[in-house]
């Protein structure tokens, strides 16, 4: 396809709702107000097109990881990823050893200054033994804000959220230190009484990771982190939508007290997503995946998901019943706020990245536009 280009005929989800038989104007890598001069058409009737999605929390893909250190594999997972609709995500650290995870922000950094990645997800070490789920318990340790910092310098700019247990050691004090450096705080993994939440969220947090997987649950006389994630307008909570990590009931309660503004769907994805069933290995965690679903091989608990944005949209609007602009807040522009790039992602507006997804009727991924350039490109309509 030429570098200009219209596409037409397709419901077109902008952030002031649906416009049926609508049209993108792309010149160059971003979205134009104007149609060029001379341009290409592309007619989508009968399909849809929003936002590229944005993943602040994905781990692998693709039978790769971003715990590798290799290029390629990174490369592996961001093309998984984005040809089913991620065009941007965060690279997700597994808990390490300190100095390994120092050196594998620093070998990230270096793909976030290229513009691969938007930046450095660190999940762990600072989180609960008692809530640590796929994470090596002997690697684990308080979130002593020197350490913390530790990250941040080897990352070099490139870190843009760390989770962490706020009622461990130094929580509210490293809480405080992210804040100050622009840095979101995470409450995530976490053991973490409702008081000691509403600290954590006071001192500056102000995202739930995977919001009800790895807390306490909720208890009517002992709500814990969930009641004060979920009611506190500051915190943007994550979901993981795959059937799995979620009963939809749950999804819906979340929605509900949060309201669409405040929820992310993430994939939380480890190797296999888009890759397929078999052994692998999430950080120094032994995982088998069965029928999709990926458990340690020691206890059993999740390990990760398989799950594909592209699927959580679709699950979203199909079997969860969402509205569409609802799913694509949580999909893309909630996200592109959190990471402070909603002026050039997370929705279809002129001057902003041409970054795109195109659905069938049925809401199946036909094509990805990044940049204004198709990394998977739709099929021509007869």
């Amino acid at each position: 396809m030429a570098e200009t280009s219209v596409l037409t005929g397709a419901s077109v989800v902008l952030p002031a709702g649906i416009v049926e038989g609508g049209r993108i104007t792309v010149a160059g890598a971003t979205i134009a107000a104007n149609d060029p001069v001379q341009a290409s058409t592309l007619d989508l009737p009968g399909h849809w097109i929003l936002p590229g999605f944005v993943d602040i929390h994905v781990h692998g893909g693709g039978g790769a990881s971003f715990s590798s250190v290799r290029t390629q594999d990174i490369l592996t997972v961001i093309d998984t990823h984005r040809r089913h609709g991620t065009t941007t995500m965060l690279a997700s650290t597994v808990t390490g050893d300190l100095d390994d995870l120092a050196r594998q922000a620093a070998f990230l950094s270096e793909l976030a200054e290229q513009g691969d990645l938007a930046g450095v997800h660190f999940e762990g070490p600072f989180i609960s033994p008692h809530r640590c789920g796929a994470h090596k318990p002997s690697l684990l340790r308080d979130p002593d804000p020197a350490d913390v910092r530790k990250l941040l310098d080897a990352s070099r700019g490139a870190a843009r959220m760390v989770t962490l247990a706020p009622e461990l050691p130094g929580g509210l004090d490293s809480v405080r230190l992210l804040a100050e450096q622009g840095v979101i705080a995470a409450v995530g993994h976490t053991d973490a009484a409702y008081e000691a939440t509403l600290r954590a969220i006071d001192a500056g947090a102000t995202v739930a990771t995977h919001l009800f997987n790895a807390m306490p649950p909720l208890h009517h006389r002992d709500p814990g982190p969930i009641a004060a994630l979920l009611e506190d307008e500051r915190v943007t909570v994550e979901l993981v939508n795959d059937g799995v990590h979620l009963h939809p009931s749950i999804l819906e309660l979340a929605f509900h007290r949060a309201g669409a503004d405040r929820v992310a769907f993430i994939t939380d994805a480890m190797d296999a997503a888009g890759f397929g069933d078999g052994n692998y290995l999430l950080g120094p965690m032994a995982v088998e995946v069965t029928d999709g679903v990926a458990r340690l091989v020691d206890g059993g608990s999740i390990a990760g998901s398989t799950l594909t944005l592209d699927t959580a949209f679709k699950r979203a609007v199909t079997i969860d019943h969402l509205p569409v602009p609802d799913a694509v807040l949580a999909l893309s522009a909630n996200p592109a706020r959190l990471l402070g790039a909603y002026d050039r992602i997370g929705s279809l507006e002129p001057g902003k990245d041409a970054d795109l997804v195109v659905l069938d009727a049925q809401f199946d991924l036909v094509g990805v536009m990044r940049k204004g350039r198709w990394v998977v490109e739709p099929p021509a309509m007869p």
